[in-house]
């Protein structure tokens, strides 16, 4: 099997995203541990900062956190229950069939997706589960008018720069292959309380804005980023910050 090269787009934003990146509600994995009453071992793929990993420590015995990025592992939350390992999600070094629960946390579109499930179906259990989600654009249900102009100028300015990859999250993964026996799942939503630092900070991990700022420089792409502190009116006040969890989830036999 050959494996492609990953398209690294993160690496060198890696100390950003493991500070600003949002962190996924509880009753997320309260369900996907739901589903694996008797599963005490969890892989953790692309596991970037290890946010969805540390969750997980609150519910199995051991998570495997694997990402093809150094930077990333490097720069991961520690805990005595986690193993990293830089590896490319398609290949790892995992045992055959030694693993209940399968996650991957708004990654999935970067992955050689026949290879990465083939993997799939090696290191899982029979009784397994995988569980992959996305998410797109935030909303901020109180911002004022200023602020809506201010971000809608922001995502406006930077969509060319998105990868084609996006497209999968904007079609919220529903067209990506996704060959299990699917679990009905109950909706999930994100939330943060922000200040204009916080989500500035949190644009800056995303990969169009390195493109954008490596291709226009940093000078555009700070003006950009002022122009919506200065909308936030008192920057220091916190806002609630709004995403919605797409899930796909799905029994691996």
């Amino acid at each position: 099997m050959t494996i492609m090269p990953f398209k690294d787009c993160f690496s060198q934003l890696a100390r950003g995203y493991a500070r600003y990146r949002p962190h996924y509600p509880p009753s997320l994995f309260e369900y996907l541990i739901s589903l694996i009453p008797d599963g005490t071992i969890a892989w953790d793929c692309a596991t970037g900062n290890g946010q969805v990993a540390l969750a997980l420590t609150n519910y199995v015995q051991q998570v495997y956190a694997t990402d093809a990025s150094f930077q990333q592992i490097e720069q991961a939350f520690q805990h005595e229950r986690i193993h990293y390992q830089v590896a490319p999600a398609e290949k790892t070094n995992l045992a055959d069939h030694s693993v209940d629960l399968v996650t991957v946390g708004q990654a999935l579109h970067w992955f050689d997706l026949e290879s990465f499930y083939q993997e799939v179906r090696r290191v899982v259990k029979p009784t397994g589960i995988i569980a992959v989600w996305c998410y797109g654009f935030f909303e901020i249900p109180d911002a004022s008018q200023p602020i809506h102009q201010a971000l809608q100028h922001f995502f406006e300015l930077i969509e060319p720069f998105w990868t084609p990859e996006r497209d999968l999250v904007n079609q919220r993964y529903q067209t990506i292959p996704f060959p299990f026996e699917e679990v009905a799942s109950p909706p999930f939503v994100m939330v943060a309380d922000w200040t204009a630092h916080h989500l500035i900070g949190y644009l800056g991990t995303w990969s169009a804005v390195h493109l954008f700022s490596q291709q226009k420089g940093q000078a555009a792409i700070a003006s950009a980023l002022n122009d919506l502190e200065a909308a936030w009116e008192d920057s220091a006040t916190p806002l609630l910050v709004r995403w919605q969890l797409h899930t796909r989830i799905g029994k691996v036999e």
